[in-house]
């Protein structure tokens, strides 16, 4: 093949790639995120906001959309690049950089533990004779022994199981309506405002706790910066489906959440507060559909803690080949399956042992501390960049991250003592670590 061939079918390639629009990137991300985000942890935010769910989750969207403005700032500067480790340590410093990457990490490595805590919880509704601690145990190992077969979630599978999603969301819907509307529990239009502020149980610092655990909601909207070099137009293209994911994601999330609010209205303590959603969705359908939401719920689970956990497995192992982590242990490929084997078992041995001590609401926390701390950074990059050269929107962008830097933060400061103690632990361990294997981290970049 000649030297012009080959220019010729290099290029086309490189076009064929770039071939994902706004609403490509748009889907991707809600698929990412999941329609019912909002679900999973429905009950927790409930309890933690005394009632106020609606008002936590919408929230949050203020402090996520201005970070995802930011986000989108940051990734039209570095668009071969997608990450909070990368935007923090070009703006501001490799230290700031890898501690961003590190809490990130943890993020990684709690995402299987809290689906594993879920899934066992789900599990028990069908099956309530087996205790606990079998699910924990069957999911954990199904998790690693998938995983360690290579096996992946497709891109068709996970649309599949967005449509599949939806369908169950939209029965949810139509079954709420029904059951507001028959039931004449809302004879007065004044109760169809106390999802949103209901004067006997509204606490300021009670709705901050429950928005800082809302944001789990929106975890994952940054991934489409990831997908810059396949976009069309990145530029222009992922800033706005990174703000426009989040929008949607928001408004669905709203809606999910304030008609399980209708539903239940004042009913008292729920019976399983984990799966809480699946009994309101139980009450508004039957049995019937609290079946059908606690299988997608399940079955969403299920993929999520798979591909989480194959993600954090691969995190690892990046951070062991660039010598941040001992190489000898997480650089190391199975040569048969060609997978990080050792990263995969350890992050399912902590898996298994996190859903045996903590709860879903702390896994929840410690992983939002994480990703506030990140997105903190990415805010505070994005203001630096803005001030630091003459931008057409400067005065705008360095207002939104300033917002949005104060928005996390105070979410950031709303979670539990336990989880700041923890995260702070982690982030101190991460710091340690930076010293520690800075040697062997400039080794590998050379």
């Amino acid at each position: 093949m000649s030297a012009a061939n080959q220019v010729s079918l290099t290029t086309e390639r490189v076009t064929l790639r770039r071939g994902l629009g706004l609403w490509d990137l748009i889907l991707y991300g809600i698929i990412v995120i999941q329609p019912t985000a909002p679900m999973p942890v429905f009950g927790v935010i409930y309890t933690e906001a005394r009632g106020h769910v609606v008002t936590a989750v919408l929230l949050a969207l203020i402090a996520m959309l201005l970070t995802a403005i930011s986000y989108g700032h940051m990734a039209r500067i570095h668009p071969q690049a997608g990450s909070a480790f990368t935007y923090v340590g070009k703006e501001l410093h490799p230290a700031g950089g890898y501690l961003a990457g590190w809490c990130m990490a943890m993020d990684y490595v709690l995402n299987p533990l809290i689906c594993t805590i879920w899934c066992s919880k789900a599990a028990q509704n069908f099956v309530p004779e087996v205790p606990y601690f079998f699910w924990a145990v069957a999911f954990a190992a199904m998790f690693t022994l998938l995983n360690l077969n290579g096996i992946e979630t497709s891109a068709r599978v996970n649309a599949a199981l967005a449509a599949a999603l939806g369908i169950v969301i939209l029965m949810f819907i139509v079954a709420a309506l029904r059951f507001v509307t028959r039931n004449g529990i809302y004879t007065d239009w004044h109760n169809f405002t106390l999802p949103f502020y209901d004067p006997q149980t509204f606490s300021p610092h009670a709705v901050l706790h429950g928005t800082s655990l809302a944001v789990l909601t929106y975890i994952g909207f940054d991934g489409i910066t990831t997908l810059s070099e396949e976009a069309h137009n990145p530029q222009r293209n992922v800033p706005r489906a990174v703000v426009l994911t989040c929008l949607v994601t928001g408004i669905l999330a709203a809606v999910e959440v304030y008609l399980g609010q209708m539903v239940w209205a004042r009913s008292g303590a729920f019976p399983e507060v984990d799966t809480a959603f699946v009994h309101v969705a139980g009450r508004a359908g039957g049995v019937v559909l609290f079946a059908a939401v606690n299988a997608a719920l399940l079955v969403a689970t299920i993929g999520s803690g798979m591909g989480a956990q194959l993600g954090a497995a691969r995190l690892l192992y990046a951070m062991g080949r660039d010598g941040a982590l001992p190489s000898r242990f997480f650089a190391a490929i199975e040569p048969r399956k060609r997978i990080p084997r050792n990263n995969v078992v350890l992050i399912g041995a902590i898996s298994l042992v996190g859903a045996l001590v903590m709860t879903y609401e702390t896994g929840a926390e410690l992983l939002n501390f994480g990703a506030l701390l990140a997105f903190m950074g990415v805010n505070l990059s994005s203001v630096r960049h803005a001030l630091r050269f003459k931008e057409s929107a400067r005065t705008g962008l360095a207002l939104f991250g300033l917002l949005g830097l104060v928005v996390c933060l105070t979410l950031w400061l709303n979670l539990s003592h336990l989880a700041k103690i923890a995260g702070s632990s982690w982030a101190c361990l991460g710091i340690l670590l930076w010293f520690v294997r800075r040697p062997a981290m400039k080794a590998a970049e050379s």
